[in-house]
């Protein structure tokens, strides 16, 4: 593929899928809006590592203004779409519901609705471990996920069911890549591990809804970006978890990987766990491997170790990062 489109090319996976696909020739047109849902100062650095390559275009929108997305279609012959762009979290789609709507499912409809239009006929959708919210782990793609527990779930899931009716109805080719707990260096910091890390390394008490036993399926960027610049083989429609795939780490286990890696103790403040939140994630990741030839490649311990060296290499900038 020559050339394609990367929504939320700001953010933290998109700027990781972007970089990899400009490493391989391919030109790519970002589209973002650098919304406030977290501290766009991150943003702004990710995107000035991107503009930096000739074969990067970016523009400044918001998917729910179709017309404005119209013009990028018209301006561009996309090969495909790998779709990032949303307002993810749990605890914060709950108070504020109708912005997710706005994003997740209305920006998804306008994108399906263009590439109709346009003759693109191939969509890299992200979705979520979160729809799997109340399932016993591990998680495998065929599980009846329709009862999600938080907006957030609620509208990735249209998101998913919107795409397979346009695949239906207009042949589109849609790989929905299911993610568990992206983590790395340039992280999101309404996210644990940079929160932990910044809270650590200036003294400040971590936070910690529960009792930090919760576990997670952490997967390192590089090997989300990987699997999802992967996904753009044709496949028809299906929906693909890419997770670590590995045993769940627990929150208090991330805390003293960190703590070791950043030779500070860190002070622990304990919050009620969410009824919105997931006890444990853990992907099955047989699809991955069989349809992509993709499985994740840093363990726990690299990806951490990589994410400190990285902070700690931009300390100044991860201090000026609100979270």
């Amino acid at each position: 593929m020559k050339k394609i489109l990367v929504t939320g090319a700001a953010g933290f996976i998109g700027w990781k899928v972007s970089e990899l696909l400009l490493k391989d020739g391919v030109e790519v047109v970002g589209v973002d809006n650098i919304n406030d849902a977290y501290d766009p100062t991150l943003k702004e650095w990710r995107l000035s590592q991107l503009r930096a390559s000739e074969n990067f275009k970016f523009y400044r929108l918001d998917l729910s203004n179709l017309e404005a997305l119209r013009l990028v279609f018209e301006s561009h012959e996309f090969d495909g779409i790998i779709h990032l762009a949303a307002r993810a979290g749990v605890r914060t789609s709950i108070e504020n519901p109708w912005v997710y709507v706005q994003s997740n499912v209305t920006g998804t409809l306008n994108l399906l609705e263009l590439m109709k239009d346009f003759g693109v006929k191939k969509m890299v959708l992200a979705s979520t471990s979160s729809i799997y919210a109340g399932k016993e782990p591990p998680f495998h793609e065929d599980l009846k996920v329709d009862t999600p527990l938080s907006p957030y779930a609620a509208t990735k899931k249209s998101a998913e069911v919107l795409a397979y009716t346009y695949h239906h109805l207009y042949g589109l080719d849609i790989t929905v890549a299911r993610y568990f707990t992206v983590y790395g260096p340039a992280g999101r910091p309404d996210m644990s591990i940079f929160r932990f890390i910044k809270w650590i390394y200036e003294g400040v008490p971590i936070k910690i809804f529960g009792d930090g036993t919760q576990a997670r399926d952490f997967t390192y960027v590089d090997d989300i970006a990987k699997g999802s610049i992967l996904a753009l083989k044709p496949v028809g429609y299906e929906i693909v978890n890419l997770g670590g795939g590995r045993n769940p780490i627990s929150i208090n286990q991330i805390i003293e990987m960190l703590e070791d890696l950043l030779g500070k103790r860190a002070e622990k403040e304990y919050l009620p766990f969410h009824k919105a939140d997931v006890k444990v994630t853990w992907a099955e990741i047989e699809k991955a491997k069989r349809l992509f030839g993709w499985e994740p490649e840093i363990d726990i311990k690299e990806g951490l170790k990589r994410t400190v060296e990285w902070s700690l290499d931009h300390i100044d900038l991860v201090k000026r990062v609100k979270v």
